[in-house]
């Protein structure tokens, strides 16, 4: 058994706003504002209806929620057979089990809960102390309820509809039948209260909303909507008597109920299914999301009656083909959807999300007419490329479109689509008609850009005027359909990966072929890192080949994927390249198996591997090396995986070869990530090995020590930061000093020995030698004991501890007028000599010889005894330096040898 993943954790997920679940829309008595709910997926957020900015998420369920439900203070939802409430839109505060079969419907009925499952089971729960209070059953196939409410003013009693199109009223006191409706023979889609006592709005599977009192059992009026079933009412407050309906194409249709006539409609309202629509008590504005990712806010104040769009939030309608991350800070994503959109999204906050629009073959006709009715949408985009070169002067994006010969630029400073449509002439030719581009790439420079055609050409465009500046190849670069062009950082080589089973490396300006590779099978696709100049292949054999363009050979394979590669990123931290890692040391792939594997590209050997329950279509990692961004199969949102091993300590480890890879949870659209019980980082086991590197390798080499910077490379610079740390004003002495242990200056905290008084020689007498009274620091003994015992290590150590203002004391006090001697002086000069032979501590060694020099220089000079002592430390010290430079100049020969050579 396999373990999540080493280096990546679920973050969050970006680009959810909606999908089929109906919204819910509350109003807070203390904040004075509206706030509506949606769901996405396993999920909800709160949003408030002023500006539709996001206030809360919820945390993650199990499942992905059925149902959705408020009242003054909770929110409800169903989650299979469960159901939770939630307080401040985030926490779980009840849970109500009881059901056999999925909840589908919740209705808050004062201090109860009305609960229907997928069989048509109602229960009624007491909200506070989560007791069943009764329950009702319904035979599935005489009535199978699809629609409940609560009319106005009758006490204890909800309306059920039926999918065969009944209704009923019951008492859920009595738990009593008030009265049967025998309905119009139609499923009930909706019911909905109206702003009269007795009235109900019946939504029926046919398209009829039919307003009925309740309490004559009369149809008042009847509406008929041509667009399928109705999926939701909702009826205007603010003092206009109007109904607006909504439908599965997506239209609104506004009912005057005065007039018994339709008002007006608001076609192409969503994309999708119009699944939830409240219009906001009291207020000219009404919501609606819908299945197609979005969420709108509409206000009446058109001239017919009808509603204008006054804020939205929308994402891709169907699920993004390619995403890239865009700029140097990592905090953008470029997302391609198959609704032929093109999106950013940012790691930040929602707010900077932003919409460069609708591909369009004629911007200006489809500006006119609106993008409900555009005749003119351009099929998806299937490859971009982008450069923040030069993206304030022109385009910088340049994508190409499935089935398609003709390239669009666009700019992702305006938010807009370019100026250009790139398509060369013989594109208009017989032979040519069907060609399709299939990959694009930008110049770093961002002033050119290369497409790939399915006949096997390569062209060349100006970014800024569009125009072709030349092709490859004669009469094409390949014989096949190009699958990758990619140029290096420099424009001095373009590299083209084609169907022919070749990689062909051309020079850019000449557009002269420098040399073609052959490899074992076609090339799906290929990325460049441009700082370290390696190429990725992926080929239909489900392999991975690491090229070096500067050599032009195959450097590594990997193979373990057992389905396409649909897309690699090499993870990168300085740079915005859209993949390699840190350091470039790390390639990252995914497949249609649903795999993401981590490889390391000097050893070759894969790091980590991690299973998701849909295959990734494409991935991205940041400049920064913070987030993976991935997206799914059948999915609308963008994932965000964390790299944990920029703020914890991962081992890397190579995986074994029997390692069977864990399926891990996706992430949420909150912040933290509700993963599974085993992804959690307390639970992981590493493996750590028992080996720990020794103090020095060999003893050819030097060993530098592990102390700061600081304790060592200011020392011939004291004076001058003392000087400049000097206090303007002389210390003032507080007017009661408490009580202070006496310490001993240091790094190390430690008190200073008590006076043990005077203690008798050893002869007997109390009479003190001339030479015992040297007064000699810690220091100064542990180097004068080292002249007669040859240990010098504790001297080293002694050192090692001192801050570099007691080094300048300790070093100071060696000379006779300090209290030293000449013989110290000598001890200290052979110290550094042994020293510099262990080839250990070198640095040390260097900065405590320049502060010795630099402190009793002249006395060295005029003692004949410190002189010769010097002398031989002189020719230690160029032996040393002379064996370090020897080693410097062949680790530079064999860099420059490994770097130019043709191997």
């Amino acid at each position: 058994m396999g373990s999540p993943s080493r280096i990546f954790c679920g973050y969050r997920a970006l680009g959810f706003n909606s999908n089929h679940v109906p919204l819910a829309v509350r109003y807070h008595q203390k904040h004075k504002e509206n706030y509506v709910v949606t769901c996405v997926g396993k999920a909800f957020h709160t949003y408030n209806c002023s500006k539709l900015g996001i206030v809360s998420v919820s945390n993650s369920h199990p499942d992905d929620i059925n149902c959705l439900a408020v009242d003054a203070y909770l929110v409800f939802t169903g989650c299979k057979n469960v159901i939770r409430a939630f307080t401040r839109g985030r926490e779980v505060s009840h849970t109500y089990e009881g059901h056999e079969s999925n909840v589908i419907l919740l209705l808050p009925f004062g201090n109860h809960l009305i609960s229907v499952d997928e069989d048509s089971y109602v229960n009624i729960w007491d909200i506070q102390s989560e007791e069943l209070y009764s329950s009702l059953g319904f035979e599935k196939e005489v009535f199978a309820i699809t629609a409940a409410f609560h009319p106005s003013t009758y006490l204890n009693k909800i309306l059920l509809g039926s999918k065969q199109g009944a209704l009923q009223l019951w008492n859920i006191k009595t738990g009593k039948l008030i009265y049967s409706f025998t309905g119009w023979k139609q499923a009930v889609t909706v019911l909905e209260q109206a702003p009269a006592v007795d009235v109900a709005a019946i939504g029926l599977a046919d398209g009829q909303v039919i307003l009925h009192n309740l309490k004559y059992d009369e149809t008042l009026m009847k509406f008929m909507q041509d667009w399928g079933p109705v999926t939701t009412v909702a009826f205007r407050t603010d003092g206009s008597p109007v109904m607006a309906t909504g439908s599965v194409a997506g239209h609104i249709a506004l009912w005057n109920l005065e007039e018994k006539r339709l008002l007006s409609q608001m076609r192409g309202a969503h994309s999708g299914s119009v699944t939830g629509m409240k219009c906001l008590p009291s207020e000219p504005l009404m919501v609606t999301s819908s299945a197609d990712n979005s969420l709108k806010v509409w206000i009446f104040d058109q001239p017919d009656g009808g509603g204008r769009l006054l804020r939205q939030r929308t994402g891709h309608s169907a699920p993004p083909s390619k995403v890239r991350f865009h700029g140097n800070n990592g905090q953008n994503i470029l997302s391609a959807g198959q609704d032929s959109t093109l999106r950013s999204f940012s790691t930040v906050h929602d707010r900077h999300n932003k919409s460069l629009g609708r591909a369009s073959y004629n911007k200006a006709e489809t500006k006119k007419t609106g993008l409900k009715l555009d005749q003119h949408m351009m099929p998806p985009i299937t490859d971009f490329d982008s450069e923040i070169s030069r993206q304030s002067d022109w385009d910088n994006i340049l994508a190409c479109h499935r089935g398609l010969g003709e390239v669009t630029t666009w700019n992702c400073q305006r938010s807009s689509m370019g100026k250009h449509r790139l398509a060369h002439q013989r594109l208009t030719s017989k032979e040519h008609g069907g060609t399709v581009a299939l990959c694009v790439c930008l110049t770093s420079c961002g002033n050119f850009g290369l497409i790939g055609y399915s006949s096997g050409h390569v062209d060349v465009y100006n970014m800024q005027s569009g125009l072709h500046r030349g092709s490859y190849g004669n009469p094409s670069a390949h014989d096949g359909a190009v699958r990758g062009v990619a140029v290096d950082s420099l424009n001095q080589v373009t590299v083209t990966a084609g169907a022919d089973f070749t990689i062909k490396f051309w020079k850019f300006k000449q557009k002269q072929l420098l040399e073609t590779l052959k490899v074992e099978a076609q090339v799906a696709s290929i990325l460049l890192h441009r700082e370290s100049c390696m190429l990725a292949a992926a080929c239909d054999d489900f392999s991975i080949s690491i090229i070096d363009i500067e050599t032009r050979k195959v450097v590594r394979r990997f193979e373990g994927h057992t389905n396409r590669v649909n897309d690699m990123v090499r993870v990168t931290k300085q740079t915005a390249t859209n993949t390699f890692s840190p350091d470039s040391r790390w390639l990252v792939t995914a497949s249609m198996d649903a795999l993401v594997r981590t490889w390391d590209l000097p050893t070759g050997r894969l790091l980590d591997c991690f299973a998701l329950d849909a295959a990734v279509t494409s991935l991205t990692m940041s400049s920064t090396g913070d987030f993976l961004a991935t997206t799914h199969v059948d999915d609308l949102g963008i994932y965000l995986w964390s790299n944990k091993t920029l703020y914890t300590h991962v081992p890397l480890r190579p995986l074994p070869s029997d390692f069977e890879p864990v399926t891990m949870e996706m992430p949420s659209t909150s912040r933290k990530s509700q993963g599974a019980p085993e992804e959690r980082e307390e639970d992981v086991e590493y493996v750590t090995s028992d080996f720990k590197s020794p103090a020095q390798i060999s003893d050819e080499l030097v060993t530098l020590s592990l102390l700061p910077n600081s304790r060592w490379q200011n020392l011939l610079h004291l004076d001058i930061i003392k000087q400049r740390n000097k206090p303007k004003e002389p210390p003032k002495v507080p007017k009661s000093a408490p009580f202070f242990l006496p310490t001993v200056p240091g790094l190390e905290f430690k008190f200073a020995p008590a006076d043990e008084g005077i203690v008798a020689n050893k002869e007997g007498s109390h009479i003190s030698k001339l030479t015992e009274t040297q007064n000699l620091t810690e220091f100064g003994k542990l180097l004068k004991m080292s002249a007669s015992n040859g240990n010098t290590s504790e001297v080293l150590s002694k050192l090692k501890e001192l801050s570099p203002a007691a080094i300048d004391v300790e070093l100071r006090g060696l000379a006779p007028e300090a209290g030293g001697s000449v013989a110290l002086m000598v001890q200290f000069l052979k110290f550094i000599s042994d020293v510099l032979d262990s080839k250990k501590d070198f640095e040390l060694a260097q900065a405590y010889l320049g502060l010795f020099l630099k402190l009793h220089g002249e006395l060295i000079a005029n003692d004949q005894q410190l002189l010769e002592q010097a002398q031989l430390l002189g020719n230690s010290q160029a032996q040393a330096w002379k064996h370090l430079q020897t080693m410097f100049n062949q680790s530079l020969c064999l860099v420059n040898y490994l770097k130019s050579a043709t191997l």
